[in-house]
């Protein structure tokens, strides 16, 4: 019987107990996820940091993979095929194809000593993104140990150690490159004449010589970051619990202080690898960077500006990839950042 709207009785069927069915359909139960998982979701959402890292693996494959099947050298040099523009054959390869010889095409043309510009572009930036890696991976273990040390000690040690980062922060980075390369360049010729050693030689030592400036100076911004996460980590009741347990200081700043840093060190490592390929761009435009024949971009640039007017397309290459690697990896740092940063939680 239908119960009367007016009345006041209560329904007795809404206090029977709950089925199993009915409790299940009641708990709403979010899924438990780790702190990597969640910054991974997070970045996965952000579309301009995907975009950029799909521009990055892209380059990568370009620049280490492609130039191993690619059918010209960086150095290889073709007599009669000078200053091709990009998609034209030289007077012999013309006539080779007209023999039945298939050719493979220069896409971005041929420079003024008949190498191939395309090959030459990738292997550039495989030289560009190397000393970038490579120098984001010597300021991250100075800066991130310096810093730590630092932070830790407090007292006059830390007065001490940031005194000297104070120091080093006002020591001009490209006159130091100029006198190292002047300094170091017969000591490194010779030492490039032993079998160990001959990637010295290869390389050249001024870009040797960079990378003992990145060493001795561009870590310090590292150092800073890394010290004023330590200062706050180091008062955390893990490090006092670690303490009593009798873990050593080494101990403390290696598996506690320095893993609980990990996401800002990440993301400030992925910040640092377009400075590091801006100053190499720079320092080897200005005709400090790696040895001839080995190109970068930035020494690719340098030779193309003299004939600007008459073949831009050998600027133009350079510098628009110059300028792609530069914010590909400073918009995926800005995601990383974002993905990292629990207040950006929604």
């Amino acid at each position: 019987m239908k119960k009367n709207p007016l009345s006041l009785q209560l329904n007795t069927d809404d206090f029977l107990p709950a089925s199993e069915e009915e409790k299940q359909s009641l708990i709403i139960m979010r899924e438990s996820v780790s702190f990597w998982k969640d910054s991974m979701r997070r970045l996965l959402k952000n579309k301009v940091a995907m975009v950029s890292l799909f521009f990055i693996i892209l380059i990568m494959f370009f620049s280490f993979i492609v130039p191993s099947f690619y059918p010209y050298s960086y150095s290889q040099q073709q007599k009669g095929a000078e200053n091709l523009f990009p998609m034209t054959y030289s007077k012999a390869e013309m006539e080779r194809m007209e023999a039945g010889e298939k050719v493979f095409p220069h896409f971005l043309g041929t420079d003024k000593l008949g190498r191939d510009y395309a090959v030459r572009v990738m292997v550039g930036s495989r030289i560009s993104l190397t000393v970038g890696l490579v120098a984001a991976v010597i300021i991250l273990v100075i800066g991130s140990l310096y810093g730590s040390i630092a932070a830790f000690f407090g007292g006059w040690v830390d007065i001490i150690m940031m005194r000297i980062v104070d120091i080093i922060y006002t020591i001009p980075d490209v006159l130091l490159i100029v006198l190292l390369s002047f300094a170091l360049k017969e000591p490194l010729n010779k030492l490039s004449e032993r079998a160990s050693f001959r990637w010295i030689g290869v390389v050249g030592p001024n870009l040797v010589s960079i990378f003992i400036v990145f060493a001795l100076l561009y870590w310090v911004g590292m150092a800073r970051i890394v010290r004023s996460q330590v200062l706050v980590l180091r008062e955390s009741e893990y490090v006092t619990a670690a303490r009593a347990l009798g873990a050593g200081n080494g101990r403390i700043i290696r598996k506690h202080l320095l893993t609980n840093c990990i996401g800002t060190l990440i993301v400030t490592t992925t910040l640092q690898i377009p400075s590091s390929i801006f100053t190499e761009s720079y320092l080897s435009f200005l005709g400090l960077g790696v040895a001839v024949p080995l190109p970068s971009l930035g020494s690719l640039a340098s030779t193309a500006i003299n004939g600007m007017a008459t073949y831009p397309y050998l600027l133009i290459a350079p510098s628009v990839l110059i300028s792609l690697i530069i914010l590909s990896f400073n918009l995926f740092g800005d995601g990383l950042r974002d993905a990292f940063d629990p207040k950006m939680k929604k």
